[in-house]
């Protein structure tokens, strides 16, 4: 094993998986949304996408198999193994502003996910301008007939993961999410383990 940690809520990592390194994020008490950003090490503007991704594999949740495709719908990793079933990449990941939006003015100086990535993305060169769709591990947004998204409790338990095998050098920015405003994280943000074996 080359990589056992705790990320608190709120909290984040940066950390470089090498090609076929397994990454395993453990939702440890359940219910505990878990934002993450993946990028080709070599090049960061080579990033994880959503809209590729979900076009190849004509699936809009990801689980066991899906192919986690980059802006030049290259493989950037497969999620091999999955104890949750379900993981959302359309939700996107909280930032103040978009609190402020959807919750209102109070919730202005809550801390989000978005400055989580700044502050760990800045040791790679990441800023701004390389933020870019995320995958939502463990959180439950279902997409109605209408097309609307719903923030709804989450599918997780304590104890349920996701494993990531990487397909090239990764470089994957994580926000343990420390939302609060609506169910993704049970109205409580929890912490999370990273295992990784390379």
């Amino acid at each position: 094993m080359s990589l056992d940690t705790v990320v608190e809520p709120g909290d984040g990592a940066l950390l470089t998986v090498p090609a076929n390194g397994r990454l395993r994020i453990v939702d440890l008490h359940g219910n505990q949304a878990v934002d993450t950003l993946f990028y080709d090490a070599h090049d960061i503007d080579n990033r994880y996408s959503a809209f590729d991704t979900i076009r190849a594999q004509r699936a809009v949740y990801l689980t066991t198999g899906s192919r986690l495709l980059s802006t030049r719908a290259d493989e950037l990793g497969v999620i091999t193994d999955d104890t949750c079933g379900r993981h959302d990449t359309v939700g996107g990941a909280c930032s103040q502003e978009s609190n402020v939006i959807r919750y209102g003015e109070h919730t202005r100086h809550q801390h989000a996910c978005r400055q989580t990535f700044l502050t760990y993305g800045a040791q790679a060169g990441i800023g701004q301008r390389q933020l870019t769709h995320n995958v939502n591990f463990f959180m439950n947004v279902p997409v109605t007939s209408a097309g609307d998204l719903r923030f709804d409790d989450g599918l997780s338990a304590p104890g349920r993961y996701v494993e990531l095998t990487a397909s090239r050098d990764l470089l994957v920015l994580i926000s343990n999410c420390p939302q609060v405003n609506n169910p993704c994280n049970g109205w409580n943000p929890t912490p999370v383990q990273l295992l990784g074996w390379w």
